[in-house]
């Protein structure tokens, strides 16, 4: 194959990956069946709340988990924060002996949120001691500014969930919870809440409707992902890949979470989604502070590829949940390649020469294109209006669906930034700073 052709027929096999693994996604979405309840008494529950710098909201997570799961205990981990993350949780621990502070100093500090969370595990195995049946032990990560709906451990124990004894994982959906605000920047002209109003919107309809539908693909073909918020384990899962690996999370991975999921189906252990419940979090309104997120879980993906081996000689792996995890594993990559392409492509056009020529007889063929690959993220626009603000028009739900393929642009910038920072050996854990966090006793999270 001559390498013009190579280059002319990769974009379309880029497409076409992405249209089956899309069609795949919307058929799980549309044939969804509502998750059967559990008994939660069945369970002895544990959060997990990593922690740096989050005077801002810490003390409101730790009593909402407190309120709405009052048989549950609550484990902060305070990674050697610089302003009141540990004063305020020990303030909280003095008078809830349900709730349990972690504190963490440098230097074994600050190196990830994968060691914050082994900590937490060591502290947890300190506290049960030999007695509890570890089986029935559930450990909950939800973030500092995580808001787990109440009805979330009813579900999780239910017979598709940790009722079926194979299960060592349970994600759950992540919804925006200031999706509705008027005045996301409170200082901010309208045409800047303007654009933050979208961007929140946006990422609440990522994670509603667009997440949720590859996870639901996931969950056929046995590779569904966990994530930092929301994540349900089961501490023998935990235990049995700590005497594998040494520790349940690994310390340097910058997608912890996801990869205690490739740990767990390696283990042999059952992953799985449910859509009907779901933790709320902040959406970011800062473009910076978007992207910097959002450079972590790109760079953190493209370390996943290590992975690749283990996964397509595994016996626990069906063939679908290979292709399914491979596919993750090369978005980045795919992103990359496709801005080098577009590239080297504008440049022999303009080279050889005849560049508009050659446009102008291609338009109907670039017409195709575009459609076929706006039209996937345009339809789940009407979808995320219908389900969850129905009280919207429809003209805005279309408009929303076109917003989000705008919005996917993203993907290309952030692979390019986390691949760049991994060749420069930038490999830390960059913390997304909240909405509300301003320099108080201490300076916030650098931004990078």
């Amino acid at each position: 194959m001559s390498l013009h052709l190579l280059l002319y027929a990769f974009p379309f096999l880029l497409l076409a990956c992405f249209l089956l693994y899309w069609a795949g996604a919307r058929h799980s979405y549309a044939r969804r069946r509502p998750s059967e309840a559990g008994d939660p008494a069945a369970y002895d529950w544990h959060f997990f709340v990593p922690c740096r710098d989050e005077e801002a909201v810490i003390a409101t997570t730790v009593t909402r988990l407190r309120t709405d799961f009052p048989g549950g205990h609550v484990w902060v981990i305070d990674d050697a924060s610089d302003d009141l993350t540990g004063p305020i949780v020990a303030s909280l621990a003095e008078r809830d002996p349900a709730v349990h502070l972690v504190s963490r100093r440098r230097p074994d500090a600050r190196i990830g949120k994968g060691a914050a969370l082994n900590a937490a595990y060591t502290a947890l195995n300190e506290h049960l001691g030999a007695a509890p049946d570890r089986a029935r032990v559930i450990v909950c990560v939800v973030d500092a500014d995580g808001q787990v709906s109440p009805d979330a451990l009813t579900h999780v124990s239910g017979p598709d969930a940790f009722g079926d004894p194979e299960t060592g994982g349970v994600q759950i959906g992540v919804r925006m919870r200031n999706v509705d605000d008027e005045r996301p920047l409170a200082h901010r002209g309208r045409l800047a809440n303007a654009y933050a109003r979208l961007l929140i919107r946006m990422q609440d309809a990522e994670f509603a409707v667009s997440n949720t539908g590859m996870q639901l693909l996931r969950r056929r073909t046995g590779s569904v992902g966990l994530g930092g918020n929301g994540q349900f384990t089961r501490l023998t899962a935990l235990d049995r890949i700590a005497a594998a690996e040494r520790r349940p999370w690994q310390r340097d991975a910058l997608l912890e979470d996801y990869e205690l999921g490739l740990h767990m189906r390696l283990a042999g252990y059952r992953v799985t989604h449910v859509a009907d419940t779901w933790v709320s979090q902040e959406a970011l309104p800062y473009t910076r502070r978007f992207l910097t997120q959002r450079t972590r879980w790109a760079q953190g993906n493209i370390q996943c590829v290590r992975y690749t081996g283990r996964i397509v000689g595994s016996r626990h792996y069906r063939a679908a949940g290979v292709l399914e995890s491979l596919y993750t594993f090369g978005q980045p990559l795919a992103h990359l390649a496709t801005l080098v392409l577009t590239a080297v492509m504008l440049v022999a056009l303009l080279a050889g020469g005849g560049a508009a020529e050659v446009l102008l007889a291609a338009w109907p063929l670039a017409l195709a294109l575009a459609v076929v690959s706006i039209v996937p993220f345009v339809l789940w626009g009407p979808v995320y209006r219908r389900e969850f603000a129905p009280d919207r028009s429809r003209i805005k739900g279309l408009l929303w669906g076109l917003a989000l393929w705008l919005y996917a642009y993203h993907l290309f910038v952030v692979s390019a930034r986390g691949f760049v920072r991994l060749l420069r050996g930038r490999t830390g854990w960059a913390k997304t700073r909240r909405n509300a966090e301003t320099a108080g006793v201490g300076p916030v999270a650098t931004e990078s």
